[in-house]
């Protein structure tokens, strides 16, 4: 158990059933009051952030969360499937719960996966991966205006906007937090 005194950024704690994140904390005195510690904590399951507000000297207890790095192996339609690259053990994620990250899985591209208990909370991807472009549109000459862009599609299906000069089968780079083009590989 921890004193919610002691709470710091990035302490990770267990609270009404739900995993949380300290983002931030503060303490405040009042007169006679009582002490309270006012946090701002993000919930590790659902990924929103709230305020929450405890009476000093409150505890509560603390969440073990483990880390491991982890390779994306397939999609068998269901569930994403990746290995422990130290015990070689396999864990299967349900596909729903990583919609937005299949853009950016592609055979072999480690990940961090963080657990609570045996519970996947978060698959954490690089900040950008480098993938193949299977489609684009012709550049027309003479269309060059500044910062000119055509559509492109990449091997995950990603569509996005690259420039111009971007053929089909370069290898780009792409953030994989907001999924935009940033150089060629």
């Amino acid at each position: 158990m921890i004193s919610v005194n002691d709470f710091r950024p990035g302490l990770t704690f267990q609270y009404e059933g739900n995993i949380y994140v300290v983002i931030e904390a503060q303490h405040s005195k009042s007169g006679r009051g009582q002490a309270h510690v006012k946090t701002k904590v993000r919930n590790l399951r659902s990924n929103t952030t709230i305020n929450i507000t405890l009476t000093g000297g409150d505890k509560v207890e603390k969440a073990i969360i483990d880390k491991v790095d982890m390779q994306y192996l397939y999609d068998d339609g269901i569930n994403i499937i990746f290995m422990d690259t130290q015990t070689y053990d396999q864990l299967e994620v349900p596909s729903i719960k990583l919609v937005w990250k299949k853009n950016f899985l592609k055979e072999g591209i480690i990940a961090s996966v963080t657990k609570y208990e045996g519970e996947v909370l978060e698959i954490i991807l690089p900040d950008k991966v480098d993938l193949v472009i299977t489609e684009t549109e012709v550049a027309v000459k003479g269309d060059t205006n500044s910062g000119a862009m055509k559509k492109a599609v990449l091997e995950t299906g990603l569509e996005l906007q690259v420039p111009l000069f971007i053929k089909k089968r370069e290898v780009i780079t792409v953030s994989t937090s907001d999924g935009k083009y940033l150089s060629r590989a």
